[in-house]
């Protein structure tokens, strides 16, 4: 039986914007409380559909919190509208009049807002869960430092598993000593975005295609909630058989 701890924890309310750190989240059988329960969208082929960093990287400029109920105060029933804050400093509630037309001039395509509080997630009921082993083996593969940031994951973990164990987890448990218990569902296969520094949004192609060579384009794994509850930094966890 592996064991670890939690290291980081991530919400992104925002599809696609830069998110913020916690020290503690509460999670439910939709995942993370508050994560993309919000979304840029823009037209597409005729359709609206929600604005990613495929195809507006600058989205990863700007960043959206819950600062009246930071970390696990936020219930993940009854999320709040998040806080925008745009390259310049600018910050704005989600109900702001003036966020649509900043987004638009900024990202110099028309976009609309939208809101759900089920989530809009590309995988739904879901949480990335990340490791920290991986993470450093893939910097030493690439030699280069890396960014968590690029991976938008929720929980980070220090686990006593060999690098990249999780890929051959799928079917297992998470279960936390907080009392959260979740289902591992498959490996998280990487898309263009991880490619994009955080900060700057330059593209760095040579990460997807190191991911694509040597570990089926996948980092992560992703994991649904069966037993709600909070989880904090620097908490227990085990992983079960299946």
């Amino acid at each position: 039986m592996h064991r670890g701890t939690v290291s980081e924890l991530w919400r992104w309310p925002v599809k696609s914007m830069g998110g913020e750190p916690a020290r503690a989240l509460a999670l439910d059988s939709r995942g993370v409380g508050g994560d993309r329960t919000h979304a840029v969208v823009s037209e597409r082929k005729g359709v609206m559909s929600p604005l990613t960093a495929r195809e507006a990287p600058r989205l990863l400029a700007w960043r959206a919190s819950y600062p009246a109920v930071p970390g696990a105060a936020l219930r993940p029933e009854a999320p709040p509208l998040a806080t925008v804050t745009a390259p310049d400093g600018r910050s704005f509630d989600w109900a702001d009049t003036g966020l649509p037309s900043a987004l638009s001039d900024d990202l110099a395509r028309p976009v609309e807002l939208r809101r759900d509080e089920r989530g809009i997630q590309d995988l739904s009921d879901s949480v990335l869960v990340t490791f920290e082993r991986t993470h450093g083996a893939l910097a030493e593969e690439l030699d280069a430092p890396l960014d968590m940031r690029r991976f938008r994951t929720n929980l980070h973990l220090r686990f006593d598993a060999p690098a990249w164990a999780e890929l051959g987890w799928e079917g297992r448990t998470l279960e936390f000593e907080g009392g959260v218990v979740m289902r591992l569902l498959h490996p998280c296969a990487r898309c263009v975005i991880p490619t994009r520094d955080p900060d700057t949004q330059l593209k760095w192609p040579g990460l997807l295609r190191h991911l694509a060579r040597a570990h089926a384009t996948s980092f992560g794994i992703n994991a649904r909630v069966e037993q709600s509850g909070r989880v904090g930094a620097g908490e227990g966890v085990r992983l079960r058989a299946a």
